[in-house]
């Protein structure tokens, strides 16, 4: 396990305070703020670890509401909303300096037999054949006018192997694309037999490059590039099929309508043997800066 997987999973132990509230540490973003997938992590595991043994979790929604402070710890504090015989169902308030930064809901299912369907996977190159964050991102350093940015994306993304098949929005700024985009990720490292841990890694990478799509219909670079300034909405998840966050995941991801400042993206993410793990929609904030 790499020493960045080690800091992350350690970033998501929380600190039970209370019978159901609970601590976590911050750190910084790329952008001077706590990372988005980051919060919405450390909430699923705050509401996970409040049900009953042998609840998985199908779905959350969820609302960023204030930037996060990455000098200050969150404090997570959950209400039982409801204990079924199928069904259990969580919310989760986030509390920096005595304000809410953001609020989840998730809901748990005990495991049963169902009808089963899905669609078909999207074609999509071997991930062993595309280049790695560390081998692709340097390539573009004049792009970015903060000598530094190459480095704390890294950084950022140390703790997880996520490869792009096409080039991302900051290598092609100036030129629109369709609005699709996609990317194979995987920690780099193994993790234990834990689904919800596997759940909350994935909510965490989500939250990465969801928006990307958004910014391909523009021809905009994107935070870390400067052309557009922005943050998440809210984030909604589908948990359809067991995975493994530590095994090849497709990310793929479009964006079917932009405005009014804000823009919507929607993805997919498939396990590499084509099974439909999860379904993720999310919105977010997109400005363009005056002048550009």
């Amino acid at each position: 396990m790499s020493e960045a997987l080690d800091s992350l999973l350690d970033l998501l132990d929380l600190e039970r305070i209370e019978r159901d509230i609970f601590r976590g540490a911050s750190r910084s973003a790329v952008v001077p703020r706590v990372f988005g997938g980051q919060v919405a992590a450390q909430a699923l595991v705050a509401a996970g670890r409040t049900v009953p043994e042998g609840c998985q979790a199908h779905s959350l929604h969820s609302y960023f509401l204030r930037m996060g402070d990455p000098g200050a710890p969150i404090v997570y504090s959950v209400d039982r909303i409801r204990d079924g015989r199928s069904f259990t169902t969580r919310r989760v308030v986030a509390v920096q300096h005595g304000q809410p930064i953001f609020h989840l809901s998730a809901s748990f299912q005990t495991y049963e037999e169902g009808l089963e369907h899905q669609v078909t996977m999207p074609d999509a190159p071997d991930p062993e054949t595309l280049p790695t964050a560390a081998g692709m991102m340097p390539r573009y350093a004049d792009r970015f006018t903060d000598p530094g940015m190459i480095d704390r994306l890294l950084e950022a993304r140390a703790a997880v192997d996520l490869r792009y098949v096409e080039e991302p929005p900051f290598a092609t700024a100036g030129q629109p694309r369709e609005p699709r985009s996609q990317v194979w990720f995987r920690t780099r490292g193994k993790l234990a037999d834990d689904p919800l841990l596997h759940v909350c890694l994935a909510t965490y990478v989500s939250d990465m490059t969801l928006l990307d799509s958004v910014l391909l219909a523009h021809g905009r670079g994107g935070w870390a590039i400067g052309d557009v300034v922005g943050a998440s909405l809210d984030h909604a998840m589908w948990f359809h099929r067991p995975f493994r966050a530590d095994e090849w995941l497709l990310y793929d991801q479009e964006s079917p309508t932009s405005s009014g400042g804000r823009g919507l993206g929607q993805a997919r993410i498939w396990t590499q043997d084509g099974r439909l793990a999860i379904t993720v929609i999310q919105e977010g904030l997109i400005r363009v800066p005056r002048g550009q």
